[in-house]
This record gives structure tokens, sequence and C-alpha cells, in this order.
């Protein structure tokens, strides 16, 4: 397939430049995150609300997923969507919007950076393009397929670190407290002391932009959502990254086990997680 077929996808007889409807995302994760920020300086906590325990939502999440998918169908009103709050289905379209409005909610509720808009759109089988936006840094992590990936107009790479011993890692802990227990104990186990760092941040979608940046090694997490990684896997995969499941498949793209990382430490990484997968994965 050559670049041209790449960078410009058939929807019903028209055809998508990649690169400007990047652009046009960018503007609306932007407005996206305007938002936050503003709501963020009047927020009260007595507005949150719990959809699963130790998992919150509040009016700032549903609000920005409005905003966010009326824009995104004036684009494409073909398109389906996937989202975290619901606001809009999928209903077996060829192309779809794969949205988080806030990503790292926990975060902004105690007013603890990071946190996010996440924006990714895909085919039934292949990530297309994809926005991050962190509104506390004000940085912008973007890519469409073929075409590389950048923050704020700044080519991205990965790092070259090629050992877990001097690796610089996140791996966060999921809601799924009890599945996970045995995995995280592991993982820990396994991890803490004999890598170069271990941290937790409490946004995947940024964590992963900050593999694709070089910032970060590598990253996993089990039991989470299409929302949360989808742009960001583009970001890190157009920047010389590699994104598998927890048993090093490509075809990711609708699980909900996921390992980012430069490509170099990969597979040593799979590795650490499979002394003890998680029930269900």
């Amino acid at each position: 397939m050559d670049d041209t077929a790449l960078s410009t996808p058939r929807m019903n007889d028209v055809m998508i430049a990649l690169d400007k409807l990047t652009e046009e995302v960018i503007c609306i994760a932007r407005k996206a995150g305007s938002f936050l920020k503003e709501e963020r300086k009047s927020f009260r906590r007595e507005t949150v609300v719990s959809k699963h325990a130790h998992d919150y939502v509040s009016y700032v999440d549903k609000e920005s997923e409005h905003l966010v998918v009326k824009e995104l169908r004036r684009l494409l009103p073909e398109a389906g969507f996937i989202t975290e709050e619901g606001s809009a289905t999928y209903t077996g379209e060829p192309y779809c919007w794969v949205v988080d409005p806030l990503d790292g909610t926990t975060n902004f509720i105690h007013d603890y950076a990071p946190y996010c808009v996440c924006i990714a759109l895909r085919s039934r089988d292949e990530l297309l393009l994809g926005v991050v936006y962190d509104p506390c840094l004000d940085e912008c992590f973007s890519a469409w397929r073929g075409g590389g990936a950048w923050m704020n107009g700044h080519p991205l790479r990965v790092s070259d670190v090629k050992t877990l011993e001097e690796a610089f890692l996140v791996t966060e802990l999921p809601y799924n407290a009890e599945e996970y227990r045995p995995t995280a104990r592991h993982l820990l186990d396994t991890l803490y002391g004999r890598v170069g760092a271990l941290r937790m941040i409490g946004s995947a979608a940024l964590a992963i932009c900050y593999v694709a940046a070089g910032r970060l090694d590598g990253w996993l997490e089990a039991f989470i959502g299409k929302w949360d990684y989808s742009a960001a896997a583009l970001i890190v995969e157009e920047a010389g990254g590699r994104v598998t499941d927890f048993h090093g498949q490509g075809t990711y793209i609708d699980g909900h086990h996921i390992v980012a990382t430069n490509g170099l430490i990969h597979d040593g990484l799979l590795e650490a997680v499979q002394g003890a997968l998680p029930r269900g994965v």
C-alpha cells in the first residue's frame, strides 16, 4: 500500500486526508482541554459520583464528552463513536471515533496533574489518527498513520534504552483490584529494585505518550478501555515504539490489557508479566 492510500482512507467515497483531519482534531481536543482547565478552578467534589468502586465521574467528564462528540460529528457525520461516558454509540460503521473526554478523572478531582483529553479515529481493524491533549502543561501529542508522531509541532521519538535494568517504567493499578492483585504483586516483586525506576501517574494516555516522547521507556496496564489507550498507542507506534497486548499480539485495538514500550525492552517487559497474568487476560 502506498503512502497516499495510508493517509487517505475512503469513507462512502469521500477521501479523508489524515494530516488535515488531525489538525482539526487537535483544535477540538484543545477546546475540550480548555473547558477542563476552566472548570477545575471552581470544581467541587460533591459533584462526583461513583461508576464502580473507586471509579469516578462528574459533570465535567460528561460535558467535555458532549463538546467533543458534537465537534467530531461535524467533521465526519458518517462515523460512529466509542466513548467512555456513553453519550454516542457505535453501530458497525466502517470508521469510528474513540473518545475519552477526561483521562485521569481521579487526578482531576483532586486537582492533581496530569489529566487529558483523548481522541482517536479507527477503522474496524486499524488506528488511523490519535490526539492526546494535556491542558495542565499545554502539551498536545498527535499522530496519523504513516505521518510520524508529534508534540506541539515537534517530532517525537522513543528512547534508546536497551535493558530493563536501565528502564524508567510506569505501571498503573486498575480498578479491578481483586482480579489484578496477584499480577500487581508479581510485577512489583519482579520490577521494583530491578529496573531503573517505577512510577504511577494516574493517566494511561499520557503515560503512553511519554513513552512516545522518550520520557518513559515502557508502560503496561490491564482492564482499561479502548478510550484510554487508542489515541496514545498510535502515537507510540508512529514514534518508533511497539504496542501489544500482554501476550505480545499486535492485534490489540479491541483488547483491555496493553503494553507500550520503546520496542527495545518490550520482550523483557512481556516476560515479566507472564509470571502472573490477571484472571480473564
